[in-house]
Parts: structure tokens; C-alpha cells; sequence
């Protein structure tokens, strides 16, 4: 259930819809990941405070262990409105450790898009792009084994830009990889890095080939892994105009003007 707030472009999102917050194995990983939420948005937590709360946490481990020692806040009226002020991962457990075992935690993924750019300066940069990787296939195996590689071929990354990787965390995760060889061998002995949130954000910040992996060698073998081709930003300002040879005769020509006297 999606609630339009006060501004414009915000929304509220009641969390779980009709079930609510409640503990229930895998509800809250497939209702977050349809979803794309922006900076300003709300959560609603509606649940029966007597028995139960909500709580924030700071990182993805205390996220997957269900550790609520050192919360950044708890919600326990049992119908919090929770606004997501920063772009970035936002973690929310129940305190009850039985609860949140079975189910009941939610990660978020908060983007944040500039509908209205300031104006450009004189040098003017590109802006960077968020790219779900797979768009609606998201990140698990694929029908096809060369899907990754159809999908990366179709678009243009520059460096600034973001993968989102959105997948089931408790089937695959994401490896970050340093060369072609591990990339075709599903060789996961020495990744550059490891994601396994079920929803991250990869900043590419250098030009050059970027290789994912699962960690999964079944599942890389079957295709589940992407190679990106990472462009550099293109500097400076605008571009002069190339002149045909047709328009470097002209302004030759032009040369030859007797200039006017005073």
C-alpha cells in the first residue's frame, strides 16, 4: 500500500500492506524489492505495540544476526511513521530475537534523484545513473546464460555510476572480481569484494572492466555473473564545433577581406 504524504513527490509505504509488521519468513525481502524508495519517503509500521516494536540498526550484520544492543532508535507506539531522510541502506529488526529470526527485518535501498539540477558550471560533468542490474530478472540465474551479457551490451556506464543489485540473500550474493580468468572460471578464491545484503549498491569509480561473480559456482555457471565496461568522465566544457574542410575554405577565405578603415 502505497500513501501519498504531504509533498508532492513523497510517499508512504505501509510496511508488509495488509500483514503489516509481523514476524513471517522472506514477506518483507519480496515486498521491499518491487518497491524504490527516495529520500523523503515514509515507512508506516503498524503493529500491536504490546508486544512488540520496531528497531534501527546501523549495519548490515547486525541486520542478519538480529542484534539489537545498540540501536540508533526504537519505534513502540505500534503505528510509526518512519521517514527516510538519507540516501543509502536502512536496516529495521524487532527486539524480540525470536521474532526477527523468523522473519520479522526489513532492509531498505534509499536513492535520491535531482529532478530539478542546480545550474551547470562552466565545466559541466555528466550526471551518474543508478542501473538495476537485470532490471525485473534482477540478480539470479539466469534463462539464458548469456542474459548478463545482452544486458550490460545495451547500455553506456561512466564512471560515477551505481549498480543495484537486488537478489535473495540467503541464495546468492554478489563478488566483485579482478580479472576475465576468475570471471570465466567462477573462480571465487580472492574477490576484491563481497556483498550479500539482497540489496546493494556498487559505485563504479574507475574506467576499465568490472567483473561480477556469485559466489555460487552452480549459479555462475549457469550465467549468473556481469561484466561491465566502465567509461571515464568526459571533462571540460563543451566541445568546440569540428569544422568540415568546405568550412575551413570558407573562413580561409574570409581571411582575404579587406578590413574596414577608420
Amino acid at each position: 500500500m502505497v500513501l501519498m504524504g504531504c509533498c508532492c513527490s513523497a510517499k508512504i509505504y505501509k510496511v508488509g500492506d495488509s500483514e503489516g509488521w509481523t514476524a513471517k519468513g522472506g514477506t518483507y525481502y519480496a515486498w521491499a524489492r518491487r518497491k524504490e524508495f527516495q529520500v523523503g519517503d515514509s515507512l508506516l509500521f503498524e503493529y500491536d505495540g504490546n508486544v512488540n516494536d520496531v528497531t534501527r540498526v546501523s549495519s548490515a550484520l547486525e541486520y542478519q544476526f538480529c542484534n539489537s544492543a545498540s540501536p540508533q532508535a526504537v519505534y513502540k507506539t505500534g503505528h510509526d511513521v518512519v521517514t527516510l531522510t538519507e540516501p543509502g541502506y536502512h536496516f529495521f529488526i524487532s527486539s524480540n530475537h525470536s521474532q526477527c529470526v523468523a522473519g520479522q527485518k526489513l532492509v531498505v535501498f534509499v536513492v535520491q534523484y535531482h529532478q530539478i539540477p542546480p545550474p551547470p558550471p562552466r565545466k559541466i560533468l555528466p550526471f551518474a545513473k543508478d542501473f538495476k542490474v537485470g532490471d525485473s530478472q534482477e540478480w539470479r540465474v539466469p534463462d539464458e546464460s548469456d542474459f548478463y551479457s545482452k544486458w550490460s551490451e545495451e547500455k553506456q556506464f561512466h564512471v560515477g555510476d551505481n549498480l543495484l543489485f537486488y537478489y535473495n540473500y540467503e541464495v546468492d550474493d554478489v563478488l566483485e572480481v579482478s580479472g576475465d580468468l576468475e570471471f570465466k572460471s567462477c573462480d571465487t578464491s580472492s574477490p576484491v569484494a563481497v556483498h550479500n545484503s539482497g540489496q546493494d549498491l556498487v559505485r563504479l569509480t574507475k574506467p576499465g572492466i568490472h567483473y561480477f561473480i556469485t559466489s555460487k559456482t552452480p549459479h555462475c555457471e549457469d550465467g549468473l555473473k556481469l561484466r561491465v565496461v566502465v567509461r571515464p568522465l568526459t571533462r571540460g566544457g563543451p566541445k568546440k564545433m569540428q569544422l568540415s574542410p568546405l568550412d575551413h575554405l570558407i573562413k580561409w577565405l574570409q581571411s582575404f577581406r579587406p578590413q574596414p578603415h577608420h
